[in-house]
């Protein structure tokens, strides 16, 4: 007799695995279900998130929120625009511990598969399994979102991700720091803890730089990035590979639906792309955890987890969020690609004008630390 599953999720990464903990903790039962990942992914995984405090409540919910090594506090943000003064945040200014965290991925991968090898009512699978819900999060490059029938609609940015690991000749002291420059966008973001000297690159730069970048010669690269860093960290040297990978803006049309005689819904990358430079990606994946579960958690004793009522509300809810997020990191990323002597002007103007603007700044601050939510999505 075959098993019974009220949830099957289809994707073991972050989002997928947070999603498993979280539904089971609800007495559901789950099938999770991913193909095998490179042996040596682990190893070579350069990723770093920063992650909001929202979504920290979210994997501390299910105890799989990193040790402070390798969960760093960043208490200062620094933004930069060609050579003006950078728009500064400070936790202190809003009476927190962290305004966000770098979680280094491998280690929050690892905490995660533990924690989902000892819930007994998740069960992982060699083939997607039957069950009333179906929840896909595979990644933007989803094949169930194909298979399912919906459209992903993407807008290639003509940008190419640079990510690797750097040793910094002075501590990080917890500084976020990040520059926009002639189009390119480069952030230093702290890990190894609140006394480290390790930071995670992430670079946006046009497609052929980009692999340029990666190509050359550990001591031409890291005399690239002093220079576009403007000596903030003194000298620095690479302790990782270097990774790439193209940027994109995208959202699936429909976020649920029914297919084979059961519901669906799409969450994480499946169902949105968004820009690093607001380092909203992995927010926005557990935020649609967070609400999954709340809607799911809440339902009628009646209500099935595939009541299409019940997925339309998530889909609202997740909809109205990511217009906010992603239309304005997509807004940010046209607007300082632009290099135009008036743009720069432009730009000078608005980001003095933010640095002072008071409510403006703080709201924008709640926003990106997951304290405000839109109405709609309450």
């Amino acid at each position: 007799m075959s098993k019974t599953y009220d949830v099957c999720i289809r994707g073991a990464g972050i989002v997928g695995r947070s999603l498993a903990l979280h539904l089971a903790a609800k007495r559901l039962r789950v099938a999770l279900y991913a193909q095998d990942a490179p042996a040596d992914a682990a190893h070579s995984d350069v990723r770093a998130y920063a992650l909001s405090p929202a979504s920290r409540s979210v994997l501390e919910a299910v105890r799989c929120w990193p040790d402070a090594l390798h969960a760093t506090p960043v208490t200062r943000m620094q933004v930069q625009s060609e050579q003006h003064e950078p728009v500064v945040f400070d936790a202190t200014q809003h009476s927190v511990d962290a305004l966000n965290w770098i979680v280094d991925v491998p280690v929050l991968e690892g905490l995660l598969k533990e924690a989902v090898r000892f819930q007994p009512l998740i069960e992982m699978v060699d083939t997607p399994a039957k069950a009333e819900l179906t929840v896909v999060c595979e990644g933007r490059a989803s094949a169930t979102r194909r298979e399912f029938g919906v459209e992903f609609d993407a807008k290639p940015y003509n940008q190419w991700a640079l990510a690797a690991r750097v040793e910094c000749a002075v501590p990080h002291a917890q500084v976020a720091r990040q520059w926009f420059d002639n189009g390119d966008i480069l952030a230093l973001l702290p890990l190894g803890g609140a006394q480290g000297n390790v930071c995670a690159l992430v670079w946006s730069l046009r497609p052929e730089r980009a692999q340029e970048m990666q190509a050359a010669t550990a001591a031409d690269f890291c005399a690239e990035l002093e220079a576009a860093s403007h000596g903030a960290l003194s000298a620095l040297s690479l302790s990782s590979e270097r990774k790439v990978w193209p940027l994109q803006a995208a959202q699936a049309r429909r976020w649920v639906g029914h297919a084979h005689g059961a519901s669906w819904a799409l969450a994480g990358d499946a169902a949105h792309n968004v820009h690093p430079l607001a380092g909203q990606g992995l927010n926005l994946g557990l935020g649609d955890v967070a609400e999954l579960v709340r809607i799911l958690d809440q339902r009628a004793y009646w209500r099935s987890v595939g009541d299409p009522k019940l997925l339309r509300a998530y889909e609202r809810a997740r909809k109205a969020d990511f217009a906010v997020v992603g239309g304005s990191g997509d807004a940010l990323q046209q607007i300082f690609q632009q290099n135009h002597p008036t743009w720069q002007t432009l730009r000078s103007i608005g980001m003095r004008g933010f640095e002072r603007s008071g409510p403006l700044k703080r709201w924008v601050t709640g926003r990106a630390m997951g304290t405000m939510h839109n109405a709609s999505a309450a």
